[in-house]
């Protein structure tokens, strides 16, 4: 018999929860930022309108998540895209990867970001702060800056990693195989408080590979890298506008 009220989404099996419903707190959140100048073209092809591209940069992330309630630590790398809509300054989110499956299954289902299994690390060796991104056994990109080589200021800091994100929200139907709805969000982090923060000189490899494709946004300069460790908590996704069923973008 199933059970009148079910305290979570999607259960599977039905009597084991795989994610809390609520906003969750991150504590020692740890961001390793590159920012990097990248190819219009093929940064325009993967943004969706009505998203502005003000310049032609990428932020690659790789991000350790000391405790965070409901899912306990893991590890996360993606890449994000600097953009406007509709004159508010903020990031698209392209590409996630993480060794956490209840994060991977609540960031696809209860929000909308583009997580998938990848295997990445952040380590400290020889005066350098290594970030590295895994799929399966092959590399797919390594990051390294000089270990807390200047400090950085607070509110910059802060200003970096709290603009607004948006996504696209894709909505299955299950019985026809195609789609109820196609929706550009939005969602923020907020009770933002940076513990430390630095930045220095740094280099980013991207690799080739077919079901990691960051390569398609090819490093071309290195703009700025930082160091940033934070406690955050991450707000549900609201709706902005809704797309036609079909292609996006």
């Amino acid at each position: 018999m199933i059970p009148e009220r079910v305290p979570f989404a999607f259960p599977a099996p039905l009597s084991v929860p795989l994610y809390p419903l609520r906003p969750v707190r991150f504590t020692n959140r740890e961001y390793f930022n590159i920012v990097y100048r990248t190819d219009p073209r093929a940064l325009r092809a993967v943004v969706p309108e009505p998203l502005e591209i003000p310049e032609p940069l990428v932020r690659f992330e790789v991000m350790r998540m000391g405790d965070v309630e409901g899912y306990g630590p893991y590890l996360e790398s993606g890449q994000v895209i600097p953009v406007h809509y509709r004159g508010e300054r903020g990031e698209y989110l392209h590409s996630m990867y993480l060794d956490n499956l209840a994060a991977t299954a609540a960031g696809r289902e209860l929000s909308a970001y583009p997580k998938v299994s990848g295997s990445p690390g952040l380590r400290v060796e020889e005066g350098a702060l290594i970030g590295t991104l895994d799929r399966g056994s092959e590399r797919v990109a390594t990051a390294t800056m000089a270990y807390k080589w200047q400090p950085m200021d607070l509110d910059e800091a802060r200003a970096q990693i709290a603009v607004p994100t948006y996504s696209v929200k894709h909505f299955p139907n299950p019985y026809t195989g195609g789609l109820d709805a196609v929706d550009l969000v939005r969602t923020e982090i907020t009770d933002v408080t940076v513990t430390g923060a630095w930045t220095g000189p740094a280099r980013l490899q991207l690799f080739e590979h077919v079901m990691a494709p960051m390569a398609d946004l090819p490093v071309l300069e290195v703009i700025s890298a930082s160091h940033i460790m934070t406690d955050l908590t991450l707000a549900p996704i609201t709706r902005l506008e809704g797309y036609p069923l079909g292609p996006v973008g």
